[in-house]
């Protein structure tokens, strides 16, 4: 049992659709199809009735819809947890702003907001009043 087969569950049953599920996940309807079809082997139960246009749950894919949102956020949690004793916070943050404008305090936070979190890079996108691009500007360390 795998947590993207526990994710495109979850989503099937919450869309009670496997086009719409394998949409919100970005993959290909018969990639959610089959490996739903895995899961139920692996549990020896199916999960869904597919005998009508929606998927609806079947006792079993009723019993086990609680387990698997506690499986994904037992699993999302972990993630954090290290990320956070690791200090391992990534990301990118991109702010758009007018030529010209000076908010010092956004700016002292940005850089603050930087230092103490070097894994995000930064980044501002500068326009003209009139909306025209005059480019982007990377701001590693301290912004303007």
């Amino acid at each position: 049992m795998e947590l993207r087969q526990l994710e495109y569950f979850v989503a099937v049953a919450e869309e009670r659709n496997f086009t719409r599920a394998a949409e919100r996940v970005h993959i290909s309807q018969s990639g959610v199809s089959a490996q739903i079809r895995q899961l139920e082997r692996e549990l020896g139960a199916e999960l869904f009735d597919r005998s009508a246009r929606t998927a609806t749950l079947t006792v079993a894919g009723k019993a086990a819809l609680q387990h698997a949102r506690a499986a994904l956020a037992a699993a999302d949690a972990l993630g954090q947890a290290v990320d956070e004793v690791s200090d391992l916070i990534r990301g990118r943050l991109t702010v758009g702003m007018v030529i010209g404008c000076t908010i010092t305090p956004l700016f002292d936070a940005l850089a603050a907001f930087h230092r103490a979190h070097p894994g995000w890079s930064s980044h501002c996108w500068r326009t003209t009043p009139t909306g025209s691009s005059r480019g982007s500007a990377q701001a590693p360390s301290t912004w303007p």
